[in-house]
């Protein structure tokens, strides 16, 4: 357990940072380039897309880390074990979908809780980014171009 619980401090260390650089990067990005602000507001949406995606996969890595070479626990269910599964099952997680077709056991699961609650404050952290983009460059009333 206190593998899984090393792994939990430094995914949710990894992704926070790894999160406010996109957010970071994307506001300076797309401030200085000249499109319209529906444009803006897209490539931030696309910008933030990507950076869930990169947290998943690095979910998804450890999963794939933690089972085969720690041992912390296995998968049941319609696992198959492929790279690819992994990323699924960590996507399933972090966008707090939910276990269905595939159940961690043993610590993993530790690792997975840790994984939905941290998805979903990287979610809210980037509707909350949204939001004031959108504010920012879709001024009330004006003509939102």
């Amino acid at each position: 357990m206190p593998i899984a619980l090393l792994v939990c401090a430094t995914l949710i260390l990894a992704t926070t940072l790894l999160h406010y650089e996109f957010l970071r990067g994307l506001s300076v990005v797309l401030q200085k380039i000249d499109v319209s602000g529906r444009v803006r507001v897209l490539m931030g949406i696309l910008g933030t897309f990507v950076a869930h995606i990169v947290e998943i996969m690095l979910y998804g890595a450890a999963y794939y880390f933690l089972r085969d070479k720690f041992g912390l626990g296995n998968f049941t269910g319609q696992f198959s074990d492929s790279f690819s599964t992994f990323v699924y099952f960590s996507a399933e997680t972090y966008t707090s979908v939910g276990f269905g077709d595939i159940v961690p056991t043993g610590p993993l699961r530790f690792v997975c809780g840790t994984e939905a609650l941290n998805g979903l404050l990287l979610i809210g952290w980037s509707a909350s980014f949204t939001y004031v983009f959108m504010e920012h460059f879709w001024k009330l009333g004006a003509d939102p171009e």
